[in-house]
């Protein structure tokens, strides 16, 4: 009888194990990584009908307009875009994604959540990013940051871009793609802070942020 109950206790203890996985012996879910609201801004010379496509190492959860093999906008020197099927107007492109892509924490800033604002408002001009753009980035970012005792800061390259395939037709004269990944510390930390090199503008110019958090 004790040799029975043991039996069934153990097939429970399995059940319940694999039902909190999601799918059968996949416990991997947990260690996604949401990439949230990548915005890009397009500023061609002149009206111009553009082509954006997106090659992501991950799962797209939204985007807007909605990503149709590609996003079709008629895109204005102002960045005013509009959409090519349906003749809606938008100020950027929008998508957010899952993946699994380890981002690099060797080299960064560590900041007070209270001075956040202030720190992203002056690295993000000092990149590149102009008033309009890095306000739109700092209003959706300051709210999850700003409370914290203290947040490491890092700005993506090679790690993102490789991972977030950008190709927009015709090829613009100049990109920008400013990604953070940042991480809550309760302590600060000593960390090499990364060399910057101002973005150009020129030509045709295509501009992007956003951002995710580490755990």
């Amino acid at each position: 009888m004790k040799k029975k109950l043991l039996c069934l206790f153990l097939s429970v203890i399995v059940c319940v194990f694999f039902a909190g996985c999601g799918r059968f012996g996949d416990c991997d879910n947990d260690d996604d990584t949401e990439d949230k609201k990548p915005v890009i801004y397009l500023y061609p010379e002149t009206t111009t009908e553009v082509n954006v496509k997106l090659d992501y190492a991950g799962k797209l959860t939204c985007t807007y307009p909605k990503y149709q093999n590609g996003w079709n906008v008629i895109a204005r020197p102002d960045g005013t875009l509009k959409d090519v099927k349906t003749g809606k107007e938008y100020s950027y492109l929008f998508w957010e994604g899952e993946s699994k892509i380890k981002y690099d924490l060797s080299k960064g800033y560590v900041v007070k959540g209270k001075d956040t604002a202030e720190f992203l408002q002056e690295k993000l001009a000092q990149i590149g990013l102009l008033p309009k753009e890095y306000n739109e980035f700092i209003v959706y970012w300051l709210p999850e940051m700003e409370d914290n005792p203290y947040n490491l800061i890092t700005f993506q390259n090679e790690v993102y871009t490789n991972s977030a395939v950008l190709t927009v037709n015709p090829k613009p004269d100049s990109v920008l793609r400013v990604f953070m990944a940042y991480k809550e510390l309760e302590k600060p930390i000593k960390i090499e802070a990364p060399k910057i090199t101002p973005f150009e503008r020129k030509g045709f110019t295509v501009v992007e942020w956003g951002g995710t958090e580490i755990d």
